[in-house]
Parts: structure tokens; sequence; C-alpha cells
């Protein structure tokens, strides 16, 4: 028998999904949470098989809570909305075993969640052609500093805390914005964002 954790944040589709899971005669659906920190506290009590899990959810994402099983011997699918590029390059590096879009069909899921128990990877095609055409053009401490920004820090607050020039700050943002080819800082967030080059 195939014990699952199911994590999402939306009630009608963590009912479905366990509904439908429950419904396979090799799987059983032992906890269902609604947001990564429960997921986490869920994986850590009942030891299943398998944790499939939402990216946006409440306070932990998906994929921090991806990050933080790692190592803990239950597989990890993420079965989300959202084909972005970096949060599946994120989640790669999590040690993810699968990563589906809610649209696939229902009965891709169970055979999917079959084929992960026996190894293999499981990624949606569409994600796999999107890494190869889409790298984050901004450089680590690009993505450093962005991250201050992001964070509310001012220019100086910036240079202080990685211990460089205000000018040089300056400079790394107008590269930024230049990079992303964006107007101002809150389209270079945004943008970032959408794309999960930083969390």
């Amino acid at each position: 028998m195939i014990r699952i954790v199911i994590a999402e944040d939306q009630q009608l589709l963590l009912g479905a999904f366990g509904s439908l899971l429950s419904l396979e005669d090799d799987m059983e659906v032992v906890g269902k949470a609604s947001n990564g920190a429960e997921a986490i506290k869920l994986v850590q009590e009942l030891k299943p098989d398998v944790c499939m899990m939402d990216i946006e959810m409440p306070g932990k994402t998906g994929l921090d809570a991806a990050e933080e099983l790692k190592g803990l011997g239950c597989k990890v699918i993420i079965l989300t909305t959202f084909a972005r590029t970096g949060y599946f390059q994120r989640a790669v590096k999590a040690g993810v075993m699968g990563y589906l879009l809610k649209d696939s069909p229902s009965e891709e899921l169970a055979s999917s969640i079959r084929r992960i128990m026996q190894g293999k990877r499981i990624y949606a095609p569409e994600l796999i052609e999107d890494v190869y055409t889409e790298q984050n053009p901004l450089t680590e401490r690009e993505i450093e500093v962005l991250g201050l920004v992001a964070d509310g820090k001012n220019t100086n607050e910036i240079a202080n805390e990685l211990s460089i020039k205000a000018g040089t700050v300056r400079n790394y943002i107008s590269a930024i914005l230049d990079k992303l080819e964006v107007k101002n800082r809150i389209e270079a967030i945004t943008q970032s964002k959408e794309k999960g080059w930083f969390k």
C-alpha cells in the first residue's frame, strides 16, 4: 500500500485529490494538510511514502516544505497550476521526484505516483522544454541585491549589509533593470518572483 499525505490550501481540491487517490486499490491517503508547515509535521509523524503538494500555500510554500523534507525518505510530488521555470528548477534542486500540472488527466496522477515509487522522476514535459529556453540572467550577487530590495531595504542599508559602496549597489540595480528589461525595482521583484528566481 502506498501511503500518501496531500497538502493543498484549496479545501475543495484537497478533498477531490483525497477521494480520487483513495479509489486506487494500492493507495491510502493517511493525512491532509492545508499548508507547507502542516505537511512537514504530518510527514514527520506519519512517515508516508509520498507527499503530494501544491506550491503556493499560506505561510510555508510547497517548495519551502520540499527543501525541508529533503533526505527524510518521503518522495515529494509537486502538483501545481504554475508551469514556471524558476519554480521547477528550485523543485529539482530540492530533490522533488515529480512536478505535475493540475490540468493533467486524473488517471495520470495515480500512474505517476506508481512510477515515482519505482524510483522514476516524472516532470511535466512543457517544463523541461522551458528550462532550456529561459535561464535566470542575473548573477548570484544581483539576486542577493534584488532580494534585499524586496525586503524593503534602501541603497545605503544594502551597501552596509553587503559591505560595498552605495554607488556599487546603484550599479547593480541598474544592471538588474537592464537585464530584466523592466522600468523599476517593483517590476524587477515581481518578474523575478513570478519566474521563481528568488524566494
